[in-house]
């Protein structure tokens, strides 16, 4: 059976999670899945990065809406009403970029591997630690944070944004990401 995709709102505005109009359950509930035989890894979504420098070359995979990277809609997720969810590949050497979000709370969960968290304010108050398997951060908004694989193999997370559509990050005003266009 094919899984049914649905838009962000349905009808009138209605919450993202709201049965369509002469919906069954079934295919109702069939649009609230996402497998994972169904996703894929998107090495493009942040593409304009890795141009910039290949340590920043990373994937991710959506399940819920389609994060903070700056994809503009992805059919093939779960509707998103109040968070996002996706998984993040980040090879060995590979690093996520320090980046801001103004209007929400971020939540990192190693799932595998090894990654140097960096921590800080636009003030310059700075923290960093090391997070391995199944530990987890809660980033609020106004907070750089910024990741660095330091193991030997792919490291996989999953990411949550606090809303729907989360404004897209910004870099600190010194990085080279903070002049790039999209």
């Amino acid at each position: 059976m094919s899984t049914p995709t649905a838009p962000e709102k349905t009808n009138a505005g209605s919450p993202a999670w709201a049965r369509p109009a002469g919906a069954s359950f079934e295919d109702w509930m069939s649009t609230r899945i996402a497998r994972y035989a169904t996703r894929r890894c998107d090495w493009d979504a942040l593409k304009f990065q890795a141009d910039l420098d290949p340590k920043y070359r990373r994937a991710q995979m959506r399940y819920v809406g389609t994060g903070g990277t700056g994809v503009a809609s992805d059919m093939n997720t779960v509707p998103a009403e109040h968070f996002t969810f996706s998984t993040m590949v980040i090879p060995a050497g590979h690093e996520g970029p320090p980046h801001l979000h103004t209007d929400v709370e971020e939540v990192f969960f190693v799932i595998r591997g090894k990654l140097k968290l960096m921590l800080s304010t636009p003030e310059g108050d700075y923290f960093e630690t090391v997070m391995s398997d199944r530990d987890l951060v809660s980033v609020p908004p106004g907070v750089y944070r910024g990741e660095i694989n330091i193991g030997d193999e792919d490291a996989l997370m999953c990411v949550m944004l606090g809303a729907r559509k989360p404004i897209t990050p910004t870099y600190p005003p010194d990085h080279p990401l903070a002049g790039i266009e999209r």
